[in-house]
């Protein structure tokens, strides 16, 4: 019965569609950064508490960065709420203490915006 139902065919379709451009947003931050002198060290970094989209790093500064598509920027903005912030902030944890060098770095928590026809736009420190 629910094989046959159209609507949650639709659902999964567009889930399926926005997946995909959520995957190319994080790719486009991530040439974004590159061009701005970040190195990126991982895309997608999943563990047990979460995923952080983009590890990135300049110098002794590392940021963890959220990826939002979204057709305006304060929406982008607006998507990253407490629970996220915390999602990552707990991954990040996870990212440092496998890390030598961890001690000598700092962290910062940033959000980028992608906009439809726009560059990325890079909201440092966000959180």
């Amino acid at each position: 019965m629910a094989e046959s139902d159209p609507g949650l065919k639709r659902r999964k379709v567009e889930r399926q569609k926005a997946q995909r451009w959520g995957h190319v947003s994080e790719y486009l931050a991530a040439l974004y950064l590159l061009v701005k002198g970040y190195r990126v060290l991982a895309i997608r970094y999943r563990t047990r508490l979460g995923e952080i989209d983009l590890i990135v790093r300049k110098g002794d500064l590392v940021a963890f960065v959220e990826v939002k598509a979204r057709i305006a920027e304060q929406e982008a903005i607006d998507a990253v709420g407490y629970a996220t912030q915390n999602r990552i902030r707990a991954a990040s944890d996870v990212w440092l203490s496998k890390r030598q060098d961890a001690a000598r770095l700092s962290r910062r928590y940033d959000v980028i915006a992608v906009l439809p026809g726009r560059l990325p736009r890079h909201f440092a420190n966000a959180f």
